[in-house]
């Protein structure tokens, strides 16, 4: 299905395919879709002693820095996204912000 509006004053034609539709009709109404698609494979190498980088679907994800007695999870621009009391937790923190980030990487769990 595709929408077609135009409009006398401009006379200029816009065709929406009907997933295009569907997403400004979620933006619109502020809501999220009630699925989310599988995430794409996360692994992470110990680089250095500790330095952790993350892997995202082939993609450099970010990594995670020990700093004094906390972890620093910094995403795939290099921007800190938090300071955690552990690894897991901010591990986890920057993956499920990589899973919002980059939508496009979005492929099945191996």
């Amino acid at each position: 299905m595709s929408i077609t509006a135009s409009t006398t004053q401009t006379q200029r034609e816009l065709t929406l395919d009907t997933e295009t539709v569907d997403t400004i009709a979620i933006l619109e109404a502020g809501v999220a879709p009630t699925t989310r698609p599988a995430r794409a494979k996360l692994t992470w190498t110990q680089e250095d002693d500790g330095e952790w980088v993350a892997n995202y679907g082939g993609y450099f994800g970010g990594s995670v820095d020990k700093v004094a007695n906390r972890y620093v999870a910094s995403d795939t621009f290099g921007l800190v996204v938090g300071d955690f009391a552990s690894l897991e937790d901010a591990q986890a923190n920057l993956a499920d912000r990589l899973h919002v980030m980059l939508p496009p990487v979005i492929r099945s769990v191996d």
